[in-house]
């Protein structure tokens, strides 16, 4: 599903921000990418959806070769690959129901799919009655949970979570992290980006720690207690 094999990312400015990287994710898992600021998490998951490219190294991606992938083939890389950010980027003029049909018309669904497509991933992230709001209209929690309905629509099989619950309550967070479980327990493989000791350490799972561009720990489920 996801490898990294000697990952070097050097940036123009000559910053190297991951320093020899090997990874193994496999289909269907759940994992937490952890660190403190600046240690790289940011670069590594940003190199699974094409937002920047490795400076050496291999990766593959759903079996695709991402040194090897043209520009042009990228659009096509993401439409398997889910991306949610901590500040959401919900279209503001749009209702909910028309963001998240928004992912499906850029790639040019069928337009008798969209309405179903949309309506039962509203009703997953628990927002079916507010399909015709608009994001000033709801809570930070239900935008997120907006955001999320937007970037699994299309049924991808990986999710990309930046720092997802950063912006939210601890009673709102554990909400979304409800839906990302349910989300995963359908096959989808969640890689989450986050700074919070509270969810890595009640929700276990797969734990990657980043500091100074290396991995210095992979511990599976329950094995590791993250202090932030």
């Amino acid at each position: 599903m996801i490898q990294m094999k000697d990952v070097y990312k050097t940036y123009a400015n000559g910053v190297t921000a991951l320093n020899g990287i090997n990874i193994d994710i496999d289909q269907g898992e759940f994992v937490y990418i952890v660190g403190p600021s600046g240690a790289g998490k940011s670069t590594f998951i940003k190199l699974m959806y094409r937002e920047v490219k490795q400076s050496k190294g291999t990766i593959v991606i759903n079996n695709t070769d991402m040194s090897e992938l043209k520009e042009k083939k990228v659009p096509f890389l993401r439409r398997n690959i889910g991306v949610i950010f901590q500040d959401f980027k919900l279209l503001p003029k749009l209702s909910v129901y028309e963001n998240v049909a928004f992912a499906l018309e850029v790639i040019e669904e069928a337009p008798r799919n969209i309405r179903k497509r949309v309506m039962d991933v509203l009703e997953l992230v628990g927002l079916k009655n507010k399909a015709r709001f608009i994001p000033d209209e709801l809570s930070g929690g239900e935008q997120q949970r907006v955001s999320i309905a937007r970037a699994i629509v299309n049924h991808p099989k990986i999710v990309i979570a930046d720092e997802p619950t950063g912006n939210l309550d601890p009673e709102t967070s554990l909400g979304i992290m409800k839906v990302f479980e349910e989300i995963n327990s359908k096959g989808t493989t969640i890689i989450m980006a986050t700074h919070s000791k509270d969810i890595v350490n009640t929700i276990k799972k797969r734990v990657i720690a980043v500091e100074d561009g290396l991995i210095v720990r992979d511990e599976h489920r329950g094995e590791y207690g993250y202090e932030a």
